[in-house]
């Protein structure tokens, strides 16, 4: 089981890499409004790279109720108990 710790050191080298952005800093409320270039394809490779980091799959209807960073931290932290 990932620590929420964990999971945001995780992420916030992902989103690093996915964005090329070295200064991101993730928060529970961050969302794509606000980071500029993250729009449908980035949520993808965000999901992506979740899902193999973990060895985890997310459903359609789990990805379409996450609106921040937190609540993805959540749900990465519930499929890894």
């Amino acid at each position: 089981m990932a620590s929420e710790a964990e999971i945001y050191t995780a992420l916030t080298e992902m989103f690093r890499d996915i964005f090329q952005r070295d200064d991101m800093e993730l928060t529970p409320t961050l969302n794509a409004r606000d980071v500029q270039g993250w729009d449908s394809f980035k949520q993808i490779e965000i999901v992506m790279a979740s899902e193999e980091r973990w060895g985890i799959k997310f459903r359609t209807r789990e990805l379409d109720s996450l609106q921040s960073v937190g609540d993805l931290v959540a749900m990465i932290g519930r499929k890894t108990a």
